[in-house]
């Protein structure tokens, strides 16, 4: 059985939190809105429903517009770091894998793109961003997206994930979901480590069909 791994981005693999935090907070203020409830929608859900949230009656186009503007030079300009083990462990599965890792994101594709590319991080063939489905996390579609993608079963799939959307996400699509997170413990999840560098032997192992880990 050939086993494929998925990851969520921003937090699982990169940190731009500062970046995006600020940015959502220049974009609340443009409208009127607390910063700080913005933000807790934006943490959980894409930015076009986070507008759709928390700008019910406004034009979801010119309010989704804005934010990309604001986030696309954070992209290109912005603090940036990898979480630490992700580049050691992108590394190996780009070199031995044969392609069957893909990024699950609700980010923008072209931004993903271009931190990874500040960060020197290698890229999968595949990436689902936040305009490939109708609806994102904590829907399961960018995941079932991911693995017909990647011509796998969802069964065969982990997930890599740090927030409860993701995990359910995850859950819902079927698949193994494994979350890194050492702030918070993630309900129902199948397995929880304090760190991507602490997972890295299980992912691959995984990757090689050991699905007792």
């Amino acid at each position: 059985m050939t086993n494929a791994v998925l990851f969520d981005v921003d937090g699982t693999l990169i940190d731009a939190i500062a970046g995006q935090r600020r940015i959502w907070g220049e974009w609340a203020a443009s409208f009127g809105l607390d910063p700080v409830k913005v933000y807790e929608v934006a943490l959980r859900t894409r930015p076009v429903d986070t507008v759709a949230e928390v700008l019910p009656h406004y034009d979801p186009a010119s309010a989704v517009a804005l934010f990309d503007a604001l986030e696309d030079a954070e992209a290109a300009h912005g603090d940036v770091l990898a979480i630490d083990g992700a580049a050691e462990l992108l590394t190996e599965l780009a070199a031995s894998t044969d392609g069957r890792w893909a990024l699950v994101t609700s980010n923008a594709e072209r931004r993903v793109v271009l931190r990874f590319a500040r960060l020197g991080l290698p890229l999968p063939g595949v990436i689902v961003d936040n305009n490939a489905v109708g609806a994102g996390k904590p829907a399961p579609d960018p995941y079932l997206l991911a693995a017909e993608r990647l011509d796998v079963l969802p069964s065969q799939c982990l997930v890599i994930e740090d927030s409860p959307s993701g995990v359910t996400a995850g859950l819902a699509a079927g698949m193994t979901v494994w979350c890194v997170n050492r702030a918070q413990l993630v309900p129902d999840v199948h397995r929880q480590f304090p760190t991507l560098a602490e997972a890295h032997g299980e992912i691959v192992g995984f990757l090689a069909g050991d699905r007792t880990r």
